[in-house]
This record gives C-alpha cells, sequence and structure tokens, in this order.
C-alpha cells in the first residue's frame, strides 16, 4: 500500500519546476528584489558605502611619493596645459574676464563628472571577486565610487578657493550657491555611473571607447573657451539644446557662485530648474536601469 510520501513523490512528478518551487516554499538564489526592498537594503549597507569610498580614495595614490597630494596636482596641471594652449595659444585669455579663474573652476567641475563616469565603468568589473563572494545590492559599489570622487572634489576645492581669491574674487554670499550646485551634480554623476557600471557589466569594452566619449564632451562643455558666442553661431534649435548640457550647466552654476565676473546673464534659461531636472531624471532612471540587471551581475 503506497505511503503518503510515496503518494506525494508521484504527484510532483506531473508539476513543473516552477510549480515545484511554489509548493516547498524555494526562492531563487539572487533574484532581484522589489524596486523599494532594493532602496531599503541599500541603505542598511550606507556604513559599507561610506567606509568602501574612504578606503578607495586613501588608497588611490598610496604607492605615490607624493601621495594625496596628487589629487590636488593632477587637475591643477590639466589646467596649466589648458591654460597655455588655449588661453595663450589660442587667445581665450583676453577675451575672457579671469580666465584663470573661470579656467580652473571649470577643469575642477568637468574632473568630478568624467572621473565619476570612468569609476563608474570599473564599479562592477573591477570588484568582481567581491561580486561573486558576497551577496549585497550591487548598487552599493558604484555609488560608493561616485561619493569617493564627491569626497575628493571636497578635498580639491580648498585649492580651489586659494587660487580664486588669489586673483581677487574674495568669499561672499554667492559661495553658498555651491552646495546646491554640487548636491545636484553629484545626483546626476551618481546616475550615469549607475548606468555605466550596468553597460561594461555585461560589454567591458564600452570603458575603451569612454575616454574618446569623455574628450568630446568634455570639448562641448565649454571648461576651456566661452561657448556662448559659437552658440550664437548655430541655428537656434540646435544652440538650444547645446545650452542644455548637463556638464555646462553644473559649470556654469559653479562660476557664477565663486566668480563675480561671470554674471547671471550668462546662464542658460532657467538653469536651476534645467539642472535639477538633470539630476533627479539622472538618478532616477540610472538606477532603475541598474536594479533591472541585479541578479545578472556576477554571473557568467
Amino acid at each position: 500500500m503506497p505511503t503518503q510520501s510515496t503518494r506525494s513523490s508521484a504527484g510532483d512528478q506531473n508539476l513543473s519546476p516552477a510549480e515545484l518551487a511554489a509548493k516547498y516554499g524555494l526562492k531563487v538564489s539572487g533574484a532581484r528584489p522589489t524596486l523599494p526592498d532594493y532602496v531599503r537594503q541599500l541603505w542598511a549597507r550606507r556604513h559599507f558605502i561610506t567606509a568602501f569610498a574612504t578606503a578607495k580614495l586613501t588608497a588611490q595614490y598610496s604607492e605615490a611619493k607624493l601621495g594625496q597630494i596628487w589629487q590636488l596636482m593632477t587637475p591643477l596641471l590639466n589646467a596649466a596645459v589648458y591654460y597655455f594652449i588655449f588661453g595663450i595659444l589660442m587667445g581665450n585669455k583676453s577675451s575672457t574676464p579671469d580666465y584663470i579663474p573661470w579656467l580652473v573652476t571649470g577643469v575642477f567641475i568637468w574632473t568630478f563628472t568624467a572621473n565619476s563616469i570612468m569609476s563608474g565603468t570599473r564599479a562592477i568589473t573591477g570588484n568582481i571577486g567581491l561580486v561573486r563572494a558576497l551577496h549585497f545590492p550591487r548598487a552599493s559599489l558604484p555609488v560608493s565610487l561616485a561619493l569617493q570622487q564627491l569626497q575628493q572634489l571636497l578635498f580639491s576645492l580648498a585649492a580651489l578657493a586659494i587660487i580664486i581669491i588669489g586673483f581677487g574674487q574674495l568669499p561672499g554670499a554667492s559661495w553658498l550657491l555651491l552646495v546646491p550646485a554640487l548636491v545636484l551634480q553629484s545626483m546626476f554623476n551618481t546616475g550615469l555611473s549607475l548606468v555605466m557600471a550596468r553597460v561594461t557589466a555585461k560589454t567591458p569594452d564600452v570603458a575603451q571607447v569612454m575616454p574618446f566619449v569623455l574628450r568630446t564632451w568634455m570639448y562641448m562643455s565649454g571648461v576651456m573657451w566661452n561657448l556662448a558666442p559659437q552658440l550664437h553661431k548655430l541655428p537656434h534649435v540646435v544652440g538650444r539644446l547645446l545650452g542644455l548640457n548637463p556638464v555646462a550647466v553644473y559649470i556654469d552654476l559653479v562660476r557664477f557662485a565663486m566668480i563675480k565676473s561671470f554674471h547671471a546673464k550668462q546662464l542658460p534659461p532657467h538653469v536651476w530648474l534645467v539642472a535639477g531636472g538633470w539630476a533627479f531624471v539622472a538618478l532616477a532612471a540610472g538606477f532603475i536601469y541598474f536594479w533591472k540587471a541585479e541578479e545578472q551581475y556576477g554571473r557568467g
């Protein structure tokens, strides 16, 4: 006479794998959580995110004799090269008031975004051992690396302030606008870092193309020269679209905050609305885009 376990086994033979899993309460290992659960898991790892970002920042130049000084020297050396080429050889120095503070500000703010994007390309592929060994929300990695770039920028702002003050731009109430401008740029950068983390996790070769994409974007963002006269020469629609370039918008906001000769009339229309729109759209879209592939990272 068949026992209950035998009858149960016979009945299970007619069930599909999904039905068997549901019957016995089995769940897929590493399955993607719901979006609210994912946000809660990420918030629970906030201390890890902060510690990971700080450790990466500390170790970044640990093998160089000058150590953390390179955090300042790298953008300053880039600014010196751009000053010689675009300021002196191409004559932008004479056509742009306070050109050195104007240039250095653009270089520092551009570097913040460019480094955030490039760190995002290595977020998964550069930490694949960690991804495969431990269970945690993978968004912790690109978010922490974007936070690392923010920490580096804040460290560098002291040098930027000294340079700007040295050229006669004394601190004023407008400097307080740095806080919302950098918060919005950080949100934008984090969104792009999340997008690049997913893209390069599946197609690592994209990371090799990004330096060329970023170089083109830099030239279109008014880092070294004033784009406004050039935009007026283009068809109206094209000029307006280029004027909404998010990096150019964030650079303009910081220049407006710190440089007195950079007036409000030089900002694009509805500049804060544009800056906020780019920040919230990039962060929300980037986060959702990354979350949708959560169970795929580290597989294959």
